[in-house]
């Protein structure tokens, strides 16, 4: 008889976790994804794309409703899990109905951080996760209205895209002294700004929010340094914090993520963790692949590899920003006793920074063309020498294969 498992999550982690799974080991267990949003899974990556028009609701899905059924797999969407008891096994949804589960994986992903600051509960005032989210940014914003974005991160810049793309009349305000500061070191960060605000986005950077204001519905953003931008609309984008409370009510140890070991187990007995809501060895990712490369070797695991491990993860984004394309990896600053070369070309409007410590690629930025990104990851990962072809990495993968052949 197949073993029960539930898997509570139903987004980019989960899916690729079943996926793997059920090529590996189909029929061995009875899975049951038990999902909040109301919608089969979808490609979170692609919600600016939503927003701006340039893609529609049914091309993100990442798997029909068939495929779900082929693989014998029960899809619960729009029922919240909202307990665990781990002592009898068995997950209790909102409705009152139980689940028992052999194995239970928590892949619940993360929640949008909200500012501490008066006003956030005004009409208008939003944040951008989810495919909710895009639904209502899409009834709020109109053409010519003014629209404040909160953060200048990734998924705020993906925000400001989009509302611009709808007509919008667009300001981003971020915190730090240069945006995307966790992806790109200075000289790219300044060159996507120019890039941004040539799009017609205005971009005030080092400025923090006091309030948000109005009288019912919020009209202005107040900064600290006393100045006020008018808003009809507030998307705040500031950062995600992983979703735990399901697992902490259930006795989990818990840190800013659900902590697991190597290979993805929590503190409870037949409970794992994966993607956003997890924190291994201290980290917790927030981002994509590092949630694949744990959904894959969970499912190993499962599927009876008990040798299979997560070591971690090396980030690495390699995304288009507001049309613009980006890569990072590694060490993007360079740290003591490391070396970076640089090239810049600002006809081409691209700029390559490569960070080298003994022999070994570290790090990466590129802006513009980042052909070889994926290219220079790989070379991150393995920790292979440079030595042979260093004087010819920064001009790409091409010119290296050509004088090595």
């Amino acid at each position: 008889m197949s073993e029960p498992l539930v898997v509570i999550g139903n987004g980019m982690a989960a899916t690729r976790f079943v996926a793997e799974l059920t090529s590996r080991a189909l029929g061995r267990y009875a899975v049951a994804i038990v999902g909040e949003e109301p919608r089969l899974a979808y490609n979170r990556v692609l919600l600016s794309s939503v927003l701006a028009g340039e893609v529609e609701r049914n091309d993100i899905v990442l798997k029909s409703a068939s495929w779900w059924r082929e693989r014998g797999v029960t899809v619960l969407y729009g029922h919240a899990a909202v307990a665990i008891d781990p002592q009898i096994r068995r997950v209790r949804l909102a409705n009152g109905a139980t689940l028992p589960y052999s194995k239970l994986v928590l892949a619940t992903g993360s929640r949008p951080i909200r500012l501490a600051v008066p006003g956030m509960d005004l009409r208008g005032v939003l944040t951008f996760r989810d495919l909710g989210d895009v639904a209502a940014i899409e009834a709020a914003a109109a053409a010519g209205r003014k629209a404040v974005v909160i953060g200048g991160g990734l998924l705020g810049l993906e925000a400001a895209y989009g509302l611009t793309k709808a007509g919008a009349q667009v300001t981003v305000l971020h915190l730090m002294d240069r945006l995307m500061e966790r992806q790109l070191d200075g000289k790219a960060a300044a060159m996507l700004k120019r890039a941004i605000e040539r799009k017609g986005i205005a971009v005030e950077l080092e400025a923090a929010t006091a309030a948000l204001r109005g009288p019912g519905r919020v009209e202005a953003v107040e900064l600290t340094d006393r100045r006020s931008i008018a808003a009809d609309l507030v998307v705040v984008a500031i950062g995600i914090r992983a979703n735990v409370e399901l697992a902490r009510s259930a006795g989990l140890k818990v840190d800013r993520g659900i902590v697991v070991d190597d290979g993805l187990a929590t503190s409870s007995a037949g409970i794992h963790a994966i993607g956003e809501c997890a924190e291994h060895r201290g980290v917790c990712y927030g981002l994509v692949e590092p949630a694949h490369e744990q959904a894959t070797v969970l499912a190993r695991r499962l599927a009876g590899n008990a040798a299979a491990a997560y070591p971690g993860s090396v980030v690495a984004t390699n995304l288009k920003v507001s049309g613009v394309n980006v890569f990072s990896a590694g060490d993007l600053v360079g740290a003591p006793g490391t070396e970076s070369i640089v090239l810049h070309d600002p006809g081409l409007d691209t700029y390559k920074k490569l960070v080298i410590a003994d022999d070994r690629l570290v790090g990466a930025v590129l802006y513009g063309d980042t052909e070889d990104g994926l290219w220079y990851l790989d070379l991150i990962r393995s920790g292979v020498s440079i030595e042979k072809f260093r004087d010819d990495l920064v001009f790409g993968r091409a010119l290296v294969e050509r004088m090595a052949a």
